[in-house]
């Protein structure tokens, strides 16, 4: 099986708080975690995990004094070659595609 290059990690929000979920998306680092399984890190370098093929996850500290939250949910995401292109222009809205 070949290696997911991003994930999307869910953190929860604040307890008792109605603040909306954390999402932080971490790219393959090409290193290998404790498990064996590969590291992903945020654009920062912050945030890093190493995700089992099972999508298991365990935070990994980047510095001292650090106590990484366990994120609720890891999801592949396609690779950056892959992803839908994102529009840069308005797409008008006064043009219909006409039936033939």
């Amino acid at each position: 099986m070949s290696r997911r290059r991003r994930y999307a990690l869910t953190f929860p929000g604040t307890p008792g708080g109605h603040a909306p979920q954390d999402v932080v998306v971490v790219a393959d680092t090409g290193s290998s975690g404790p498990g064996g399984y590969p590291v992903y890190a945020d654009a920062s370098g912050i945030v890093r995990a190493e995700i089992s093929d099972l999508g298991e996850v365990r935070m990994l500290a980047s510095g001292g004094h650090q106590s990484p939250q366990t994120p609720v949910h890891a999801e592949p995401l396609p690779s950056e070659q892959q992803a839908e292109p994102v529009a840069t222009e308005p797409v008008p809205t006064d043009r219909h595609p006409t039936a033939e």
